[in-house]
């Protein structure tokens, strides 16, 4: 029977030390990293039964089920539970927030032990390399060498990519859905035009705002509305707001006036109040290094994988559009990977795979039943 799982608590680690630091792709280092992870179902004696669930941008570590007190499940709660797709009758699911992040692990508003201060934009920049070194640290904390399987939508699928990629013997099946293995100019534009908002509002203060006591909200609210408008699809916002006025009569106004300016609005907001603007920074430009293929090393390592991948694309999400996925499993296919790929119906947009259009969890179902 499927069905929610109850109370969950998230749970952290620490993961790199001075006397064992994490060194980045980049040339810089970590003396302390600190993990903030979920995790969900029983781990089985042989310890083979192990499903890594990657978020994407701005997620975290609370995938599934309910933390007490709080009003909202987990963001991937309709994926991962008891006779889901992500079955916690029979995995055993961890699900860490990423490195750089803002809601537990080690991110730019971390502490630097070198200095006692946050580091701000003293924090090095990310390779998606790294993102996954700290994913596999994680594992070895928690006495688990190999992945059953890992799952990931957006950024998320990435950093799967990556994994398997990293340590191609580690990683039986990857689940990557609504990626890319290299962003296109768009999509680059879209993040440059994000960080400009954020960096040159008036509040940002070079990255050392906390300091004053103030946030960038103006620039981080107008770069969540811009990137929410890529998530959806023209047909939703159409089948959703139309071209509604929520204002009576025939007044015009430079105010909000239609219902998707609403909307939006609404989305920049709440944005404001669950993530860091520095994460924010630090993470799309991740995103916009991101090309594992343009490594030299990638087809000799993939050469050696032993992971299936699964990849699945929407046809109206236009933010990592099929054609992007396309160029993933033509590359995977050229250095022998067992690709299984597949475009599904969906009116929601790149937002698709958060939610349940039809076929897509049954896809993920059967491919992680093996």
């Amino acid at each position: 029977m499927s069905g929610p799982l109850g109370y969950v608590e998230t749970q952290r680690a620490v993961v790199a030390t001075q006397t064992d630091p994490l060194v980045l792709r980049g040339g810089g280092r970590l003396d302390h990293v600190e993990v903030a992870f979920e995790t969900y179902g029983e781990l089985s004696p042989a310890r083979d039964n192990v499903v890594f669930v990657c978020h994407a941008l701005t997620g975290n570590a609370h995938a599934a089920g309910m933390h007490m007190g709080a009003k909202k499940r987990g963001w991937w709660d309709n994926m991962i539970g008891p006779g889901k797709p992500v079955d916690t009758d029979r995995f055993f699911v961890v699900s860490p927030n990423l490195l750089g992040g803002c809601s537990g692990t080690t991110g730019p508003l971390s502490v630097d032990p070198a200095t006692g201060s946050p580091y701000f934009l003293d924090f090095p920049i990310l390779h998606m390399t790294d993102l996954v070194a700290v994913h596999r640290r994680l594992m070895r904390h928690l006495g688990i060498e190999r992945l059953y399987a890992g799952v990931g939508g957006s950024l998320g699928g990435m950093q799967i990519l990556q994994w398997a990629i990293d340590a191609p013997q580690e990683v039986e099946r990857a689940v990557v859905v609504a990626a890319s293995s290299r962003l296109t100019p768009e999509n680059i534009a879209f993040s440059a035009v994000a960080r400009e908002a954020i960096m040159n509002d008036p509040d940002f203060h070079d990255g050392r705002y906390a300091e004053k006591g103030v946030t960038p909200r103006h620039g981080q609210k107008v770069a969540r509305m811009m990137a929410h408008i890529t998530y959806v699809s023209p047909q939703s916002l159409q089948t959703k707001f139309g071209h509604r006025r929520d204002r009576q009569g025939d007044d015009w106004t430079l105010e909000p006036d239609y219902a998707v300016e609403h909307y939006l609005q609404h989305q920049g907001e709440t944005f404001l109040d669950r993530f860091d603007a520095l994460s924010y920074l630090y993470l799309t430009r991740l995103l916009d290094y991101f090309d594992p293929f343009g490594d030299p090393w990638t087809a000799e390592r993939l050469a050696e994988a032993v992971t299936r991948f699964q990849v699945t694309s929407f046809d109206s999400d236009w933010r990592f559009d099929t054609g992007q996925s396309v160029r993933m499993v033509e590359r995977l296919s050229a250095c022998g990977v067992d690709v299984d790929f597949a475009e599904l119906t969906s009116p929601h947009g790149h937002d698709s795979f958060l939610l349940e259009p039809p076929g897509y969890h049954e896809r993920v179902a059967s491919f992680l039943k093996g």
